[in-house]
């Protein structure tokens, strides 16, 4: 019974691990991580390289799923980096002074521009995006061809990294923009803008412009802000992604409810079979010789090996 027991609970822990996979994979349930989403981009960026020249920006194509968001890069040799910085790539200014560590020969700045996508990736309960998140990563150059790299660390220490945000969205009567940067782990943190439109960073990142909207009615339209380009596929797809969610798990406990039957009926087929099977042992012995005892048959069982001996026998 105890083992009966063990077996319930484990089907109904694989009956639960399979809805909740059920859920984690059904297409536009959810996003990759934002950490993930900066590998996945680093590996698109490095494949815009087709014929890489040092100090020429190279805008990458990302795949349908992420039609929005925009990537560039653009390789340096780090000295260059250090003595002269780089004026306008994209929205970020590079002032001279920025080291790397570790230091590489070489290195690749990778772009984001993550536009409608921002707020799936870079949530901000009770703030409003302003402007797309703007990232800013460095990566090793020596393979152009590797992907999933790990981000190098780089310091502006003289003057800081400017970042002149366009198509800013309108501010809100009675509210302070502010500028929010994510470090590589996702945490925010808040500053002020250095003047209209423009953040800074001494750190690599990623970056916007927000306004605290907790204060402010909801907005009618189901995208907020001046953010354009198309719904993500899984805003769409929302509704029948939660009917595909419940059909799964519907799914999974019949599958649960049969599979306990069944194993009942073979736990009660195999009880009967050994009770069966001990009635037969219990039936079945030694058969008895059959002598004649007056006019009747009579069982008369065999001698045994050590025969009797009478008291007095022992006297004598």
């Amino acid at each position: 019974m105890e083992s009966f027991q063990g077996f319930i609970i484990f089907i109904t822990f694989v009956g639960l691990l399979s809805a909740y996979q059920y859920k984690a994979q059904s297409p536009g349930s959810s996003t990759i991580p934002a950490k993930q989403l900066d590998s996945v981009l680093q590996g698109y960026g490095f494949s815009a390289f087709v014929r890489p020249h040092t100090g020429v920006i190279y805008d990458a194509n990302v795949p349908v799923n992420l039609t929005g968001i925009k990537v560039s890069v653009l390789r340096l040799r780090s000295g260059s980096l250090w003595g002269r910085g780089v004026h306008s790539f994209k929205e970020f200014d590079i002032p001279v002074g920025v080291w790397v560590h570790p230091y590489v020969e070489r290195l690749v700045f990778v772009y984001q521009n993550l536009g409608n996508w921002s707020s799936v990736y870079y949530p901000l309960p009770g703030f409003r995006y302003l402007t797309p998140v703007l990232s800013l990563l460095i990566y090793d150059a020596a393979n152009l061809s590797a992907t999933n790299l790990p981000e190098i660390d780089f310091v502006a220490s003289k003057l800081p990294i400017s970042i002149n945000f366009t198509n800013v969205a309108p501010v809100p009567s009675g509210l302070t923009p502010q500028c929010v940067w994510f470090n590589l782990d996702g945490s925010p943190e808040f500053r002020e803008l250095v003047t209209d439109n423009v953040c800074s960073t001494y750190r690599q990142g990623h970056f916007s412009i927000v306004v605290n909207s907790t204060g402010l009615a909801p907005s009618p339209a189901p995208s907020a802000g001046p953010i354009v380009g198309p719904i993500p596929e899984h805003h769409k797809s929302h509704n029948s992604t939660v009917w595909k969610i419940v059909g799964g798990v519907v799914g999974g406990f019949v599958i649960l409810v049969l599979a306990t039957w069944l194993l009942g009926l073979l736990l009660r087929y195999t009880q009967k079979k050994k009770v069966a099977k001990m009635e037969q042992h219990a039936e079945v012995g030694e058969t008895l010789r059959m002598a004649r005892v007056g006019n009747a048959q009579a069982p008369v069982a065999y001698g045994t090996r050590t025969q009797p001996m009478l008291e007095n026998e022992y006297v004598a």
